[in-house]
């Protein structure tokens, strides 16, 4: 029988590292979270908005990637200390219902249906790539489509939470490697970068053109709303949990001190964790975005449609030569395909377990739950594939993902709120500067989603 990671019990229950070197051994959850970012994040929402608004808008890039941390670490601690799942939580909140499902998981459902849009875009993307090398293009763009989903639905449905931590970590490794290398290079081209433009971004203006880019990128960039529901399955299958063990009934005596002590050992463990990604991910953003402003703002390009990847690779040969635009061709590959395998994982276990909370399924039975991942595993790439075929505007379609991104944060944001103020253990509440962080979060993300919703309706320019 299948060992249940979602099932807390006394049997796997561990002392939480108390040093610095212990604690690295028990990192990556967040780097699989790293990887789904990387790619549609970074890569391309990214570099779009260098490549139209220069470097004007670096503080939204740098504001992304901090500002949502705490959210993530809200998330994560209540899978520790309960053991359960996002859309379990989610079905847990005050509120209106809709049969056996809280509205929240149907908002989710409803909004995760452009992000459907945003990783056909990803699906796309690496076809483009392939169709960059002569001899493989005479397959045509719909055969590397399908063979591009068909691989990724593949992997995901045989590989389990090891594989993809591996996985994960090689390819945003390698891909950093070779971005900062580029990044060095500007400085011995035309293209060199001065530290007067790199402070004019960070000067909080943000033209009214670049408004709904801007936000996309908000929502893509940094860990975004389904990264963040997504972390407590990889949080869960980590063993953070199972090592902190089920709470005990009481809330006094030594058995509850314990256990609070074992807590709170493991959220030290999710923190460093989830602060390692973050710094590994900002890096990479910031390299990006830079590349994009300082060559692809300053030539007038900006990235659209089929011509995405090629346009995208002078951000490289431009710094490093024509000669590096195979090499940008095979880590564009990785990059992306590591966020269409992490983003396919996530979501066959978010959209099994919102279904399951629905009455469709169990996500709490192994066997069952195997069946709907996947079922999810072939169907969404499938589903992918299809809408890029019939759009073919890649950066056009991230950037509504995007959008749609900062929608499902103010979801996340509700349930954090919960979360913190209503069910979380007093003792693992956090200290006075997470409860600030906490709580400007939370004001930051309602303020990106009122001015997106003002700007659909018109109301501002």
């Amino acid at each position: 029988m299948e060992e249940n990671p979602y099932q807390l019990t006394d049997k796997k229950i561990l002392e939480p590292p108390t040093n610095f070197t212990g604690k690295l051994r028990y990192l990556g959850p967040s780097f699989i979270l790293s990887a789904s970012i990387v790619g549609s994040g970074e890569l391309i929402a990214t570099t779009l908005l260098g490549a139209e608004a220069g470097f004007v808008c670096l503080w939204v890039i740098l504001f992304s990637c901090l500002v949502k941390v705490s959210l993530q670490l809200e998330f994560g601690k209540h899978a520790i200390y309960t053991g359960r799942t996002t859309m379990q939580a989610l079905n847990g909140l005050p509120g209106p219902r809709l049969g056996k499902g809280h509205i929240s998981i149907w908002a989710w459902l409803l909004i995760m249906s452009f992000k459907f849009l945003q990783v056909g875009g990803i699906v796309g993307g690496v076809a483009l790539i392939f169709m960059q090398i002569p001899a493989l293009a005479e397959f045509g763009l719909a055969w590397w489509t399908f063979f591009t989903a068909l691989v990724v639905a593949i992997i995901v449905s045989v590989g389990r939470y090891g594989f993809l931590e591996k996985l994960s970590l090689s390819m945003i490794g390698l891909f950093t490697l070779f971005t900062l290398i580029s990044v060095i290079s500007l400085q011995w081209t035309p293209y060199a970068v001065s530290g007067t433009e790199i402070l004019s971004g960070l000067e909080f203006e943000l033209p009214a053109a670049m408004i709904l880019v801007a936000v996309g990128a908000f929502g893509i960039t940094g860990v975004g709303g389904d990264e963040i529901m997504a972390y407590n399955y990889w949080l869960l299958e980590k063993g953070y949990a199972s090592h902190t063990g089920p709470r005990p009934g009481w809330t006094t005596g030594e058995a509850h001190r314990v256990w609070v002590k074992r807590a709170r050992g493991w959220i030290k463990v999710m923190t460093l964790d989830a602060i390692a990604a973050m710094v590994c991910y900002t890096l990479v953003t910031v390299l990006f975005y830079i590349l994009g402003a300082a060559i692809l703002h300053r030539r007038g390009i900006e990235p659209a449609e089929t011509e995405l990847i090629t346009q995208l690779g002078a951000i490289y040969t431009e710094s490093l030569g024509p000669w590096a635009f195979g090499i940008f061709l095979g880590g564009a590959l990785v990059v992306l395909f590591s966020t269409l395998f992490s983003a396919l994982a996530a979501w066959t276990r978010l959209f099994s377990d919102s279904f399951s909370q629905l009455g469709w399924g169990d996500f709490q039975d192994p066997d069952s739950r195997k069946k709907f991942v996947t079922a999810c595993a072939f169907t969404f790439p499938a589903i992918w594939g299809i809408l890029f075929l019939t759009f073919k505007a890649p950066g056009i379609m991230v950037i509504i993902g995007g959008v749609a991104s900062a929608f499902i944060l103010l979801i996340v944001v509700f349930a954090a709120v919960i979360m913190h103020r209503k069910w979380a253990p007093p003792e693992l509440g956090g200290g006075p500067f997470y409860r600030i962080a906490f709580i400007l979060s939370s004001l930051a993300i309602v303020t990106v989603a009122i001015i997106t919703g003002c700007r659909a309706l018109g109301w501002i320019g």
